[in-house]
């Protein structure tokens, strides 16, 4: 497309209120060359001197969490950010001294290992980003080589000033600034989906000055410098100026394209690059990759503090017992421990320098107990979370088949924060939607028509036994062939294929269909090859409007600079006939009319206003004539939004021309006008027209939520999980989705936070940035003040409120002297909305939950949008939706639709909390057990320092001996099967109140592991001190007495795990009794090596334990008694307080899990009282059914399912 042929003209002066490109210079502009507004870009000239001197950086960008130059710094200090890595490697390095208790290989060889796996994981974790980055910034675009020359160069490659030529439906590769486009009018459609969540296309226009530059040889000659406010993260605000020759040109946003937003409705673009790589918006509002770490395992750091400060406790205590009975080894020159030679000995047992030697004592002792804390413990955790990652991942009830994604698990740190999360911050457009609207039902005359069935009304049919789905599977094949139709998903037998000529009033339903197709200011395509038509929005719901009016018969195929022309249905012949109407004005849509309306001239030559917008403004501009049919067409716009639809009241009056002509001079006025209240007198002159109106009718658009959205949203809230949505979108669009996701409902309160107050409006007239400011934050602080004494008056009633606040409102209430007055509220409200939320302010909200809650937080989103938020949540969850990986790419973990949070959270999110849970506390039950086996023998043997156990003995325990069966308890154990936990929601709770892990349950396994080493200890050695073990009569000697109660040792640490486990599979049986057996095989080849490595091991299995009757005998005596205080304590608490997951099991293994009575009865206790979701709406029809109907009031019970 070199020549750049272009499309033919469209007029869209009349349709879209665009700059011309004639903006004089505003306040603003003129800080350019002041501090934040010195940037130069020197157009079409990248590579020049002055250019090279700026060092404006490239555009290469990574999402990875290191480079080649930080990976081992970063990584070491991630590493030993662990106090116990940091411990073992003091003992590493201690161990090569003469104070060691044990070989230096025997400890080095471990802690690297360790060290060695964990740093691996991390490098093939980041491998997987890095290889996003390099498909992103490998993509390619066309860049102006020099004499009109475009050719594709990479997205990295590109430098501030390249001008490139973007074609349509690519996205933009960095911040441009648009010089021309294949309109005539310079303008161009962009979907901003990734940077702000809206799915309308939005307008953009290059300078009157730079529109000519149609094709690519225009750029030959092409020089111009841009000056301009410096990188910052505001996506909305946009400073600078053109310099073309001797004209100077004010840029705006309105010709500023944002990298990541997408070209669309355009054949190709011409811009300038500003801002590069980290320098542009969307990668300002994103920051960078945190290192995340878990609740539990940041608990698990202060348990190793505690055990390191219990260790120190033995070791001191010890060490001035060693220093007491070392100086009394010699007394008034008689040697007390003549076996010991205290006159012939090093000084670590010098009697006369008992003090050095005590404190020597100390950092043996230090290095000896080392055991208490388990060196495997972290590299454990890191096997158990990859292949709690792989499950994830492989679970085939998350895998989306439409677009072939599985859940992705990008890191495997948080698995455990999935069971704990209190708090979701979710985004809207993409995340709970589908990024479509449906036309699905209106109504005409009082008549309601349309048959289809939303998502909330099935899972509202489905709670209340309902038929309606059984109902509507006869049509289920006329669904299908519908729903291929985008943005159509209208069936009813009275209006289709042209049979509403037949109903009662025809002439208003062609009215209303005619009113469809020309209120809009959508763009037609017609298929050259197929003649179909298809439409280009500003938003889908108005792109659904038309798309309905042409499937019923009213086609708009054409619109020129002053008509809009039609394909009609004629009721008298039945045929289709061309018609068209004559386009006057727009009155456009905002926020503050909630209605749009345009005024046109049939072919009679009659002056038509059609008018459509929101219920609360329409209604009450009714004439007395057209207000007919309103009674019923309220009744229908309540029943329409109770079942999620989003609605729109249409209307018309034929107007005067004296009428037109008085309206058109006041509204081209005040459209002129270049004053301050510009927009107040063109809403005043719409506001004069817009009145006496003829009701038509209301439509019913559904903004399609994502497949199993309300289900999931109301299995969270019963679990216990608060949802906030943070949107870009309009505050209308927000409140609608909440009420189509049953976030909000019909009769809930709700505390709408607005910026947009008379006062401050009567401020901006003023121009006192400063005043407004103060009067805003004002007004917002009032807000906040009036919902939490509404707060506190509904705290006395079952009803709940609903907080909605606006992006400009937030930004105040986010101030350091607001923040907890708006938390205080929002935490207090049901449901909160955050609308026109920028990608920073998501974060900062997010933040503010985390930090001042202290609960986990989770957000979800789809787009680069949400990239802070996900970042700065404890768990950041990507969609992976159709469009943009930015999301992706930034989260912890990727699923493909909203609904696979609930398995995710609810199933996997349970498992691994209490997989993880349980595997931490055995692992210090079982190092605490052994460790006291050591303190017990120093102890018995007066604090010399002598292990009890053989060098390898230690040093295998941990990772060979006990360490599989652990591992395999955090894969695969289940308390309850995923079906009982979807079941039974509020199980959730137990991680959220983090009762598995409490420093309760903490302390417990640890006295469970005091008790379990007193008996090895003392059973041991008081059954086998005076025993002959050898055929020559010799006693029991350290080897023998090391042998056994290490035996003992593995056989009850072991026992303990298989009492610990609900779940058997053949692992655990292979590893449970594998570490046993493989126990005894090490004793059996360890002992048969020359006694020079296996010292103390030597024969000691064959030649003394096994022979001995005592030496099983006492096995099996220590196994029981070690592990009955456990049985009878599980006994106990099984029978008379009962955790939930136990009464859940109770169902499991007494085979009711069928019956529905007794699940009732357990359920009951899942069911919290909730206040948002599909349990709350039907708790709140039947409350409402019980005022209605007093004599039933005691039918049915609310919450009963």
């Amino acid at each position: 497309m070199a020549g750049g042929k272009r499309r033919r003209r469209h007029h869209f002066s009349r349709i879209h209120d665009i700059s011309s490109g004639k903006d004089s210079f505003r306040d603003e502009h003129f800080l350019i060359g002041g501090p934040g507004f010195s940037r130069i870009v020197f157009c079409n000239d990248p590579e020049c001197v002055e250019a090279a001197t700026l060092g404006y950086g490239g555009n290469y960008v990574r999402s990875t969490k290191y480079t080649l130059a930080t990976f081992l710094p970063k990584s070491l200090f991630e590493q030993f950010r662990r106090v116990a890595n940091v411990y073992f490697l003091i003992c590493a390095l201690l161990s090569f001294s003469p104070l060691s208790p044990y070989s230096a290989v025997s400890t080095v060889l471990p802690l690297v290992v360790v060290i060695g796996v964990t740093m691996g994981k991390e490098i093939v974790e980041d491998w997987r980003r890095k290889r996003q980055d390099i498909k992103v910034n490998n993509r390619q675009v066309k860049v102006h080589k020099g004499d009109g020359v475009f050719d594709y160069t990479k997205w990295r490659d590109l430098k501030v000033g390249a001008v490139i030529k973007v074609e349509k439906d690519e996205f933009f590769p960095a911040d441009l600034i648009l010089l021309s486009s294949s309109y005539d009018e310079a303008i161009c459609y962009v979907e901003t989906t990734n940077l702000d969540g809206e799915t309308n296309l939005k307008l953009k226009q290059a300078l009157e000055a730079t529109s000519n530059l149609v094709e690519d040889s225009s750029f030959r000659e092409f020089k111009a410098i841009i000056r301009c406010e410096d990188p910052n993260a505001n996506l909305y605000s946009f400073v600078g100026s053109l310099n073309l020759g001797d004209e100077h040109y004010p840029l705006t946003p309105q010709q500023l394209l944002l990298r990541d937003s997408k070209l669309r409705n355009t054949d190709y673009i011409y811009g300038v690059v500003i801002f590069t790589g980290h320098d542009t918006k969307v990668i300002q509002n994103s920051t960078a990759p945190p290192s995340k770490r878990s609740k539990i395992e940041r608990r698990t750091d202060k348990i190793v503090y505690l055990l390191f400060a219990g260790l120190v406790l033995l070791s001191f205590v010890g060490s001035i017992f060693f220093g007491i009975w070392t100086s009394n080894d010699i007394e008034d020159g008689m040697m007390t421990r003549w076996y010991l030679r205290p006159d012939d000995t090093a000084i670590y047992y010098d009697p006369e320098r008992a003090g050095i030697a005590a404190v020597l004592h100390f950092l043996t002792a230090v290095m000896l107990y080392s055991y208490f804390i388990p060196i495997s413990l972290y590299v454990s955790i890191e096997i158990v979370k990859v292949l709690q990652s792989v499950f994830i991942n492989q679970d085939q009830d998350m895998y989306h088949e439409e677009t072939d994604q599985p859940a992705r698990a990008r890191t495997s740190n948080l698995n455990e924060e999935l069971g704990q999360v209190d708090t979701i911050l979710s985004d809207k457009t993409g995340t709970l939607t589908c990024n479509s609207m449906e036309f699905i039902k209106f109504s005409v005359a009082g008549i309601s028509y349309g048959r289809g069935v939303t998502e909330v009304e099935r899972a509202m049919a489905r709670r209340k036994g309902s038929p309606l789905e059984e109902e509507q599977g006869g049509e289920a094949e006329d669904l299908e062939e519908k729903s291929s139709i985008k943005g159509y998903n209208f069936r009813d037998e009275r209006v289709t294929d042209g049979n509403w000529v037949n109903e009662p009033r025809p002439d208003l339903i062609q009215k209303f269909l005619r009113l469809l197709a020309i209120c809009h200011t959508a763009l037609p395509e017609i298929d050259e090859e197929t003649g179909r038509v298809s439409y280009e929005a500003e938003s889908p719901d108005e792109a659904a409007f038309v798309i309905a009016a042409r499937e019923l018969g009213f086609e708009f195929f054409e619109r020129t600079q002053t008509s809009i022309s039609l394909h009609e249905l004629d009721p008298l012949t039945g045929k289709n006939v061309e018609r068209s109407y004559s386009l006057l004005n727009v009155l456009e849509f905002s926020s503050s009319r909630k209605r749009m309306s345009v005024i046109v001239t049939n072919e009679e030559g009659k002056l038509l206003l059609l008018t459509k917008g929101a219920d609360s403004v329409m209604f009450e501009r009714l004439s007395r004539k057209g207000s007919e049919y309103v009674e019923q067409t309220k009744e229908h716009v309540t029943k329409y939004a109770d079942a999620g639809l989003r609605t729109m009241v249409l209307a018309y009056r034929e107007l005067a021309e004296d009428e037109y002509n008085e309206f058109n001079k006041a509204f081209t006025a005040a459209k002129n006008m270049v004053t301050a209240d510009r927009d107040e007198l063109v809403e005043e002159a719409e506001e004069k027209i817009e009145r006496d109106l003829i009701l038509l009718g209301a439509t019913a658009v559904e903004d399609k939520l994502q497949n199993g959205v309300p289900d999931c949203i109301d299995k969270l809230a019963q679990a216990g999980i608060k949802i906030w949505v943070l949107t870009g979108d309009k505050m209308e669009t927000a409140i609608n989705i909440g009420f189509a996701c049953s976030l909000l409902r019909q009769g809930m309160k709700q505390i709408i936070i607005n910026s947009e107050t008379s006062e401050v409006k009567a401020m901006e007239k003023a121009e006192d940035q400063s005043a407004i400011d103060a009067a805003t934050k004002a007004s917002v602080l009032h807000q906040i003040a009036e919902g939490k004494a509404l707060l506190d008056e509904s705290s006395e009633t079952p009803e709940a409120l609903a907080l909605i606040i606006d992006g400009k409102s937030l930004a105040y209430a986010l101030d350091v002297d607001a923040k907890d007055k708006f938390l205080d509220l929002a935490i207090g409200c049901a449901s909160v909305i955050c609308c026109r939320s920028s990608p920073k302010q998501k974060a900062l909200v997010t933040r503010l939950v985390k930090v001042r809650t202290g609960g986990t937080t989770l957000a979800i989103g789809d787009g680069a949008n949400d990239v802070g938020m996900l970042q700065e949540a404890d768990i950041g969850i990507g969609i992976s939706g159709y469009e943009g990986m930015q999301a992706v790419m930034s989260s912890d973990i990727a699923i493909a639709q909203f609904r696979f949070l609930e398995r995710l959270l609810l199933v996997h999110g349970h498992w691994c909390y209490r997989r993880i849970s349980s595997m931490i506390c055995y692992f210090f039950y079982k190092n605490i057990a052994f460790g006291f086996t050591l303190f017990y023998f120093e102890a018995y043997a007066s604090f010399s320092g002598q292990p009890a156990y053989n060098d390898w003995y230690l040093s295998f325990y941990n990772v060979i001996f006990t360490s599989l069966p652990v591992i395999a308890l955090g894969v695969f154990d289940q308390d309850v099967s995923a079906k009982l936990c979807l079941r039974f929601p509020l199980l959730y709770q137990e991680g959220v109140q983090n009762v598995l892990f409490s420093w309760e349950r903490i302390l417990g396994w640890a006295f469970n592991g005091v008790v379990a080493a007193t008996c090895v200890f003392f059973f041991c050695v008081r059954a086998m001190e005076t025993q002959a073990f050898r055929k020559g009569g010799e006693v029991v000697g350290l080897q023998v007495l090391g042998a056994t109660m290490y035996t003992c040792v593995v056989w009850v640490v072991n026992c303990q795990m298989a009492l610990s486990i609900d779940y058997f599979t053949y692992i655990q049986h292979l590893f449970i009794w594998g570490g046993i057996i493989l126990w005894y095989i090490f004793l059996l080849a360890y002992g048969a090596v020359d006694p020079d490595v296996s010292t103390t091991a030597y024969m000691v299995f064959i030649e003394a334990c096994a022979p001995s009757i005592t030496f099983w005998l006492v096995t099996i005596f220590v196994l029981v008694s070690s592990l009955l205080p456990y049985f009878i304590y599980s006994a106990f608490q099984m029978r008379f307080c009962p955790m939930y997951h136990q009464m859940i099991q109770w169902i499991r293994s007494d085979g009711h899990s069928n019956d529905p009575e007794y699940c009732q009865m357990v359920r009951q206790r899942s069911l919290k009282s909730t206040t948002v979701g599909f349990t709350a709406r039907l708790v709140h029809s039947r409350r409402f059914e019980e005022k209605s109907k007093p004599s039933k009031q005691f039918e049915e019970r609310p919450g009963s399912q």
